[in-house]
């Protein structure tokens, strides 16, 4: 009697420690992936703002490409009217 009651109470004592570990590592998991979804995030929002740099970048590309042929234009000379056609 006394040995089933010590056998009882050795697998209680046992599946209490075992749950007692399962919550440490469902906590540990909790957080492992609350630090995954924040990485995630910051992920996203770096793409985002690469993305967004790299629309500006390309904006100030075309202006620039712009302004340069502005400026090309300004010095060339003025063109000469075309001379009437010689008759024949």
């Amino acid at each position: 009697m006394f040995k089933q009651i010590y056998s009882l109470t050795r697998r209680l004592l046992a599946l209490v420690e075992d749950v007692q570990k399962l919550k440490e590592e469902h906590k540990e998991l909790r957080e492992e992936v609350r630090r995954l979804a924040d990485a995630v995030q910051q992920l996203k929002f770096d793409a985002q703002q690469d993305r967004s740099n790299a629309a500006h970048e390309r904006e100030n590309l075309l202006l620039r490409l712009e302004n340069t042929l502005l400026r090309f234009e300004r010095r060339l000379p003025p063109g000469q009217p075309d001379a009437a056609p010689k008759e024949q």
